[in-house]
């Protein structure tokens, strides 16, 4: 293989009370896949994926259940991201918080893909990412979100839904075969195949 065009900026945003699989379950699937494709590249190449946390501040984020976690740098950091991603859980803290969804709301401008797991879709919903698309979120939600967004076409029983520039992925789990699947879409299907395999992972690829 040779040394990728480019590498790929994944930027997932962390915040209290967020599940903690929805952030790290695709954490973990850039960062595979940046590691077995750094085994067919010459020495010294750039990564495939880049993978940062971003949080309001610097302060350690606590995830649903307690999980403390260090962001990698805040939302005032202007970098752009080639993908978005927003992970879910309890939503009230970036939901209240208008300087989050301005920061959502810039990056997803400059992305190439901006995707949510779980009820992350609440806060692409919420920064007027998502407007009037096909969508899904954790099957507990999918009402709360119709409620919410009339206007958005709210479906049940998927995995994910792939809208090209947006993406949503229903609950927890879901964000992992999510995230294989954009890993193909960005870098080929067998590589996506190679990161579940090293990560032990059935993937579900059929949305």
């Amino acid at each position: 293989m040779s040394a990728p065009a480019t590498t790929h900026r994944v930027a997932i945003l962390a915040f209290d009370g967020m599940e903690a699989l929805d952030f790290a379950g695709p954490f973990e699937v850039f960062t595979t896949a940046a590691r077995v494709a750094g085994r067919s590249l010459p020495a010294g190449s750039a990564p495939l994926f880049e993978v940062v946390s971003v949080a309001r501040s610097l302060d350690p984020v606590v995830a649903r259940a307690g999980l403390r976690i260090l962001p990698g740098t805040d939302i005032t950091d202007p970098t752009p991201a080639d993908v978005l991603l927003v992970p879910g859980g309890v939503m009230d803290a970036p939901l209240a918080c208008p300087a989050t969804l301005n920061w959502v709301r810039n990056m997803n401008a400059r992305s190439q893909i901006t995707a949510s797991v779980c009820t992350g879709a609440f806060a692409l919903a919420a920064a007027g990412v998502l407007s009037n698309e096909r969508v899904t979120t954790h099957w507990e939600d999918t009402d709360d979100l119709r409620r919410q967004w009339p206007a958005l076409d709210v479906v049940d029983g998927v995995r994910w839904v792939d809208n090209g520039h947006t993406v949503t992925s229903a609950g927890i789990s879901a964000g992992i075969d999510m995230s294989l699947h954009l890993v193909a879409r960005l870098a080929g299907t067998a590589l996506a195949e190679r990161t579940a395999r090293q990560m032990d992972y059935r993937w579900e690829r059929d949305a």
